[in-house]
């Protein structure tokens, strides 16, 4: 029984820990936003950290993933794009 309500304890120390200070990493990204300092660094490390217990963090950190595959990709082919336009056949 004590056992029980140890690793209970445990548990719930654990996840109130995480998200203190995923949430504290968190907050400080989206106070850098509007100050001097690496916002887009630090928010998805907040994420990461609130990720380890809370899957609502795990689907945002995927969802931010997805948006910069997708933005770098976009980004590269309208370079590519750019650059064929520049370049003339001999």
């Amino acid at each position: 029984m004590i056992k029980r309500a140890v690793h209970l304890t445990y548990k719930a120390a654990r996840r109130i820990v995480i998200g203190v200070v995923g949430a504290t990493v968190l907050l400080i990204g989206v106070v850098m936003l509007v100050t001097p300092g690496p916002a887009l660094v630090v928010i998805p490390v907040g994420l990461v950290i609130l990720s380890i217990e809370f899957a609502w963090a795990r689907a945002w950190l995927r969802k931010l993933r997805e948006y910069i595959s997708t933005r770098g990709s976009k980004d590269l082919s309208e370079r590519a794009e750019g650059h064929r336009g520049r370049v003339t056949p001999d």
